[in-house]
C-alpha cells in the first residue's frame, strides 16, 4: 500500500473517532462510525492474501449490520423524541437497539465471534488498530449514553459472557 494512502486512511480514522467524541447530533455520530468502518477496511487488507480478504469481509458485514441496527434505533427515536440529539432517548425500543449495536461494534459478548476470526486473519499493525482504536467511539457513545441505556440488557450479556 501506498504510504500516502496509508496515511490518509488513519486520519481518516481518527477523523471518524473524533466526530463521534464530539458530535450532539445523531446522524454526525452515525457518520463518523462510518467513517471509521470504511476507512478501516483497506487497513485491513494491508496485505493482500486471502486471509485478509475474508478477514476484511466479515468486518464489513459485522459493522454494517450493528449500523443499519443503530440507524435503525437512530431513526426510532427521533419518531418518539422529534429531536435528533443524543442526549434525548426516553423509549426503551431505541435503547435497547443502540445497546446492541454498540455491543456489536466494540465485539463484546454474545456478538464477539467475529472478533477472533477476523484478528487472525490482519497484520499485527493491522489488528491493533481494530482492537483498540476502533473500539474508542463506541466507548465513548456509550458512557455518554449511559444513563438512557438499558442496562438490563448491559448486565445480561455481561452474565452471559462469564458463561
Amino acid at each position: 500500500m501506498n504510504p500516502l494512502t496509508f496515511i490518509i486512511l488513519l486520519v481518516t480514522i481518527f477523523s471518524g473517532t473524533s466526530i463521534v467524541l464530539m458530535s450532539t447530533h445523531w446522524f454526525m455520530t452515525w457518520l463518523g462510525f462510518e467513517m471509521n468502518m470504511m476507512a478501516v477496511i483497506p487497513v485491513l487488507m494491508k496485505k493482500y492474501n486471502p486471509r485478509s480478504m475474508e478477514a476484511a469481509t466479515k468486518y464489513f458485514l459485522t459493522q454494517a449490520t450493528a449500523s443499519m441496527i443503530l440507524m435503525l434505533a437512530i431513526i426510532i427515536n427521533s419518531m418518539y423524541s422529534g429531536q435528533w440529539t443524543i442526549m434525548n432517548m426516553e423509549h426503551f425500543i431505541p435503547s435497547t437497539l443502540i445497546t446492541i449495536a454498540l455491543v456489536m461494534k466494540l465485539g463484546l459478548a454474545p456478538f464477539h465471534f467475529w472478533v477472533p476470526e477476523v484478528t487472525q486473519g490482519v497484520s499485527l499493525n493491522s489488528g491493533l488498530i481494530l482492537l483498540t482504536w476502533q473500539k474508542i467511539a463506541p466507548l465513548a457513545l456509550m458512557y455518554q449514553i449511559y444513563s438512557s441505556m438499558n442496562t438490563n440488557l448491559l448486565l445480561l450479556m455481561a452474565l452471559t459472557s462469564i458463561m
